[in-house]
C-alpha cells in the first residue's frame, strides 16, 4: 500500500514467475526490476519490513488464437494489492547489509473475496454479460454500472430520463453523493493532494450538498451512470474500441447501455445522452462522442488524458527519439511526467516508468502507461502489446506511433475527418483543463484548441460552436468551474454542468421529443 508513483513511495522489486506450485521458492536478486532503487544490490545498509506479493495471472485464450497470462480484475478494480485471491506474506521485520543471511517469505497470507455493495433508494447496480467480450476473450466477461437514480423515480414510473454518463476510474458506488449529514465524530485528515486539512470532512459536505441539491423541486431529474469496466489491464478500458482489450467500445454503445436505458427507463436516443467526466474520464467522453457522434449530444471534457500525440505529456511521439531525454548537442535532459502548479518537478519520466516496470513486465503493471500502450497499440508477435517505447533505454518507436496517429490521437482523427465530423459535433465540445496541470495534459489540449479555432472558417468546415476554458494556476484535474479550486470543484460533477445539458436539450431535442415525463 506504500508503493506509488510520489516521492512518498517505498522500494519495490518484481519478478515474473510461471507455473508455481505449492513450497517452490523464488529468488528474487538484484536482476529484478527496481523502483524507486533500480537493484537490491544498492538497497543502503539498514532495518527494513519486508513483505511479498504474488499478483496471480489467468491464461486467456483469446478469439484471436493468442494465448496470454494477465491478472484479471476480481472486483476490485484491478489493483494488485487488493485483489481477492493475492497471495501475500506477513510483514517481517529485517536487516539488509555485508553478510546479511537471506530473506526469507512465506505467501500463506489471501486476499479475501469483495462483499458487492447493495443498492439503496438512489444508488443501483446493474450487472451483464458481454457476448462481444466473452467471445474476444475466450472467457465470461461482463460489464457492470452503477446508476444513481433521481428523486421520484419509484414513484413516477411512467417517466423516461435523460442519461449522463459519468466516465471516471473504477468505483462501486457514488462518493459524491450522501444522504445523511456529516459523521460528526470523523477524525479530519490532511490531503496531501490538496494541501486541506480535514479534507474528508469537507467530502462528506459537499456530497451532502449534493444530495439536498437532488431531491429539491425542480431540479433536472436524470439519469447518471459509471461504468465498471475493469480489464486484465488496467482499472478501466477507456470505452474504445481496442485490438488488445476488445470491443469494449461497441460492447458499452451495443449491450451495457441499452441495457441500463430499459431497466432505468432511459429515453434511449442520442439527443438525451451526454458525458463527462476528468482524466481518464475526460479522454473517454472526448472519444466517445468523437467515435459515436450520433449517440450523445455533448461531452464536458476535463483534464483529459493526451488528446494530441505531438504532446504525449511532455514528449513528441512522432518527432522524438526518446521519452526519457530531451538529447542535446552535448548533453541530455531528463524529462519531467510531473509537477505541481510552481513548475518543482514530482517524478521524472524515467523513474515513473520504472515503477511500472517493477509491477510487470509485458505491459502487465495494471498503471497508467501501461493502459495507454495497451488501447493504443497493436498486437505483438506474441499477443501482448506492441511497445511504444523501450522500457530501459526510452527510444520510441515511430512506427508504433504511427499506428496510435492513425486510430487514437484525437486531434489528428477531428483534423483528418472534419468535413463529415464537424457538422455532427456542433456545440457537443467542451474542454477545460488547469494551466499547470500536474502531468502536462494541458499542452495537448492548446494544439487540439488551435484546430478547433480554425473550424468555420473558409476551407475548414461548420464551427465547433464548443468551449475550451484553462484554469489559471490550476493543477490536475480543473473542471472547468472559475468560482472554485479543484479540491471542491471535483466534488461537483453531477451537478455544475446541467444547466448547460438543459440549455442544450432546449434547443436540440427533436420533434415530439419526449420533454415532460422526466419534469415533475
Amino acid at each position: 500500500m506504500q508503493i506509488d508513483d510520489t516521492p512518498r513511495s517505498q522500494v519495490v522489486f518484481g519478478v515474473t514467475v510461471d507455473g508455481l506450485k505449492p513450497g517452490q521458492s523464488v529468488v528474487v536478486d538484484d536482476k529484478a526490476a527496481g523502483y524507486p532503487i533500480r537493484s537490491l544490490k544498492d538497497v543502503p545498509a539498514g532495518d527494513y519490513t519486508a513483505q511479498a506479493v504474488l499478483d496471480v495471472y489467468q491464461t486467456f485464450h483469446r478469439a484471436d488464437g493468442k494465448t496470454i497470462k494477465l491478472s484479471p480484475d476480481r472486483g476490485e478494480g484491478k489493483h494488485w494489492n487488493l485483489a481477492p485471491g493475492n497471495l501475500y506474506s506477513k510483514p517481517v521485520k529485517v536487516h539488509v547489509g555485508p553478510g546479511g543471511a537471506p530473506i526469507a517469505l512465506s505467501l500463506d497470507q489471501v486476499i479475501p473475496p469483495i462483499v458487492p455493495e447493495a443498492d439503496t433508494k438512489y444508488v443501483r447496480h446493474i450487472r451483464i454479460q458481454s457476448a462481444l467480450l466473452t467471445k474476444f476473450w475466450g472467457t465470461p466477461t461482463f460489464l457492470s454500472a452503477v446508476v444513481l437514480v433521481p428523486e421520484g423515480f419509484d414513484e413516477h414510473a411512467e417517466a423516461h430520463y435523460p442519461l449522463m454518463i459519468f466516465h471516471d476510474h473504477f468505483v462501486t458506488g457514488f462518493d459524491d453523493f450522501r444522504t445523511t449529514p456529516p459523521d460528526p465524530n470523523l477524525k479530519p485528515n490532511y490531503s496531501e493532494r490538496f494541501h486541506l486539512e480535514g479534507y474528508n470532512r469537507i467530502q462528506q459536505e459537499e456530497a451532502y450538498k449534493e444530495y439536498q441539491q437532488w431531491i429539491s423541486p425542480k431540479f433536472p431529474r436524470v439519469l447518471v451512470m459509471k461504468i465498471q469496466h475493469a480489464n486484465p489491464y488496467y482499472d478501466d478500458s477507456y470505452a474504445v474500441n481496442s485490438a488488445n482489450l476488445g470491443p469494449y467500445g461497441d460492447a458499452i454503445e451495443t449491450e451495457l447501455i441499452p441495457a441500463v436505458e430499459k431497466q432505468f427507463r432511459g429515453i434511449g436516443q442520442g439527443w438525451a445522452r451526454f458525458m463527462y467526466g476528468g482524466s481518464t474520464g475526460g479522454w473517454e467522453s472526448l472519444a466517445v462522442q468523437i467515435f459515436y457522434p450520433d449517440h450523445y449530444n455533448g461531452a464536458f471534457v476535463a483534464c483529459p488524458d493526451p488528446v494530441d500525440f505531438h504532446a504525449y505529456m511532455t514528449r513528441d511521439l512522432y518527432k522524438d527519439e526518446n521519452m526519457f531525454y530531451l538529447q542535446g548537442a552535448n548533453k541530455r535532459v531528463e524529462q519531467p511526467a510531473m509537477r505541481d502548479y510552481l513548475g518543482h518537478t514530482l517524478i521524472s519520466m524515467r523513474d515513473n516508468i520504472a515503477y511500472e516496470a517493477a509491477l510487470g513486465d509485458h505491459g502487465r503493471s495494471g498503471e497508467q502507461f501501461d493502459i495507454w500502450q495497451a488501447v493504443y497499440s497493436q498486437q505483438g508477435k506474441d499477443g501482448y502489446p506492441e511497445p511504444i517505447f523501450d522500457k530501459e533505454t526510452g527510444a520510441i518507436d515511430h512506427k508504433v506511433a504511427e499506428y496510435w496517429k492513425e486510430h487514437y490521437d484525437l486531434n489528428a482523427k477531428l483534423q483528418r475527418d472534419w468535413e463529415t465530423l464537424g457538422p455532427k459535433l456542433q456545440g457537443k465540445i467542451h474542454l477545460f483543463v488547469g494551466s499547470d496541470d500536474t502531468y502536462f495534459l494541458n499542452d495537448a489540449v492548446y494544439l487540439m484548441e488551435d484546430f478547433l479555432k480554425t473550424t468555420g472558417t473558409p476551407g475548414h468546415g461548420v464551427p465547433y460552436d464548443g468551449e475550451v476554458l484553462y484554469g489559471p494556476r490550476a493543477e490536475h484535474c480543473w473542471n472547468g468551474d472559475p468560482t472554485l479550486p479543484n479540491a471542491f470543484s471535483r466534488l461537483h460533477y453531477n451537478t455544475m454542468y446541467l444547466p448547460k445539458i438543459m440549455d442544450r436539450i432546449a434547443k436540440t431535442a427533436p420533434a415530439g421529443a419526449d420533454l415532460t415525463s422526466w419534469r415533475y
